[in-house]
């Protein structure tokens, strides 16, 4: 017979069928070195989402897909007076991606939920929480422009008609996208009671530290502009150096003083230049156009709003200097912020119980639980990666420590279900 401290303590994950999940997902997009590629709403995407919605049919959840093709598998088993907790991450990629970013948070919720569940049975307990397993929307940003697109609709930070109308490199849309892939959905926004989002920290703090686990206390502000350079094509042998009007030139002086932004900031901003669009794009032509993807990110809205300025006054300096114009085709804000504190401590507590301690960090990376983190209670939690890389195909997270977050991600699950709306309502 299950003594009571038995039924009651937390479900043990299967970590041997969680990294099998992994392998299963991984596949799709996959290329040598694992590098992934799974752009979002593109067909390797679509299969990707059959594999999901495969995935909760067998475990017995209620799949929905909202009008801007976020996935949400129920698992309605409290009553509809009980809290929602939601879990999970995204499973596009960037171009030449890793394998680990978003995809095993998605996975590990998948892992979580299917070890509740066997626990649930094996005890008979009466669940107190329902759950809800998340697949966001164009997380990445990669061939959509913004980022965190899905979540964003979802908190209200978006319009659903911006969202739609928003164009891939190609002139798709995101709503001809959804079409296209069969997952433009109808469902009506849920927000959940509480958000709890796993990933690979994607940075080198805990790997330095000896440590396995952290929890992301405060979230970085980012703002992001797409400009564009407009000169003169031209042909790159006799036309004089001096009647030149090169948009590129102009964007080599930007990127560079945008790195001394960076330097002037010091260790609370970042900047970067990540994708340059030149037109024609020919050896022997003078470029008539070049468009600079720029972000700027700082947790200091103060620092944030004066490097903006001094990215401003750079850009016309820019086009000064190489003799072109210059306009900003759009602009996209990330306020900064902090997590929820009282998951913060939930997340300390669990990790405390399988004798391990809590690092506190930051998220400098977007995630869609910052998109979320303005409607609901919301947490990041870490494990360490490998060298410090994300988003490449090295990107690597230990078996061990992939296993150990499930772990502790089915453990915070686990208090909601024992507890429900008392533990929400002891903590806020």
């Amino acid at each position: 017979m299950t003594g009571a401290s038995d039924a009651t303590s937390p479900p043990i994950i299967d970590a041997e069928a969680h990294h099998k999940l992994m392998e299963q997902l991984s596949t799709i997009g996959g290329g040598p070195g694992g590098a992934l590629t799974r752009l979002a709403l593109s067909e390797e995407d679509r299969l990707a989402r059959d594999w999901l919605a495969g995935w909760m049919k067998a475990a017995g959840l209620r799949l929905e897909v909202d009008a801007i093709g976020n996935m949400f598998g129920f698992l309605d088993w409290a009553g509809s007076d009980a809290p929602r907790i939601m879990t999970g991450s995204h499973i596009d990629s960037q171009p030449n991606g890793g394998r680990f970013d978003g995809s095993y948070g998605v996975v590990a919720a998948c892992s979580a939920i299917e070890a509740i569940q066997r626990k649930v049975r094996e005890t008979g307990i009466t669940p107190k929480a329902n759950f809800i397993l998340a697949n966001w929307t164009n997380e990445e940003g990669a061939r959509f422009q913004p980022s965190v697109l899905g979540s964003g609709v979802h908190s209200g930070e978006h319009a659903l008609e911006f969202a739609l109308s928003r164009k891939d490199a190609d002139g798709i849309t995101v709503g001809e996208a959804l079409n296209r892939i069969g997952y433009a959905g109808s469902a009506e926004s849920v927000i959940p009671d509480a958000l709890i989002e796993l990933h690979i920290e994607g940075a080198s703090f805990l790997e330095n530290a000896g440590k396995r686990f952290a929890a992301v206390d405060r979230f970085w502000g980012a703002t992001k502009y797409r400009v564009a350079f407009i000169g003169r094509q031209a042909h790159t042998g006799p036309t004089p150096m001096a009647e030149r009007r090169d948009a590129v030139l102009a964007a080599a002086y930007l990127i560079s003083d945008i790195k001394a932004i960076a330097d002037k900031g010091g260790l609370d901003m970042h900047t970067s230049v990540g994708r340059l669009e030149v037109y024609p794009n020919s050896p022997n032509v003078v470029p008539g156009e070049a468009v600079l993807f720029i972000e700027l990110r700082s947790p200091e809205p103060d620092l944030l709003a004066s490097a903006e300025e001094e990215l401003k006054a750079a850009m016309q300096e820019a086009a000064r200097r190489a003799s072109v114009e210059v306009e900003v085709r759009s602009i996209d804000r990330r306020k900064a912020g902090r997590f929820d504190a009282d998951l913060f401590k939930l997340a300390e507590e669990t990790a405390a119980a399988l004798g391990e301690e809590t690092m506190r960090l930051d998220s400098i990376a977007g995630h869609d639980t910052v998109a979320m983190a303005s409607v609901t209670k919301g947490l990041v939690i870490n494990v360490p990666s490998l060298g410090g890389v994300m988003h490449h195909p090295s990107e690597f997270t230990s078996p061990d420590d992939r296993a150990f977050g499930v772990q502790i991600l089915a453990g915070m699950l686990w208090r909601f279900c024992l507890e429900g709306s008392g533990l929400i309502r002891r903590r806020s």
